[in-house]
């Protein structure tokens, strides 16, 4: 599968419960026009090794055509490309839910909500 073929793409932590309900979230009112990849799956292990630096499984990533955006930064284009009226291919890929950590405590939702507002990062795909 062709990461360019895909965009947009979000890529989300696939074994952490609050992170595949937010990336669920984000598929429900996306209706299909952004491409879901969990960071453990072999797409999202893909994306990782080609595009992706070592800070990628410290947040979720939101991929374009130009650039690549990892939390905080990936808010504002995620929020755009979700209300975008382009009538792109809808995504086949379905939300991958192999949640092995605990992460339905008080403290797992502080540390997530956190993580996202202090790590940021953008790469340019050119």
């Amino acid at each position: 599968m062709e990461i360019k073929e895909n965009v947009p793409i979000i890529v989300y932590d696939n074994q952490c419960y609050l992170c595949v309900k937010f990336a669920k979230f984000v598929d429900f009112f996306a209706r299909g026009k952004i491409t879901m990849v969990g960071h453990y799956s072999n797409f999202g292990i893909k994306i990782r090794n080609e595009i992706l630096d070592e800070s990628a499984l410290d947040m979720f990533w939101f991929i374009d055509k130009k650039r690549a955006y990892g939390g905080r930064a990936a808010l504002l284009p995620l929020v755009k490309s979700i209300f975008s009226e382009k009538k792109e291919k809808l995504s086949t890929m379905k939300v991958d839910e192999n949640c092995q950590q605990d992460c339905k405590t008080v403290k797992a939702v502080f540390l997530r909500s956190s993580s996202l507002l202090t790590n940021s990062k953008k790469i340019d795909l050119q």
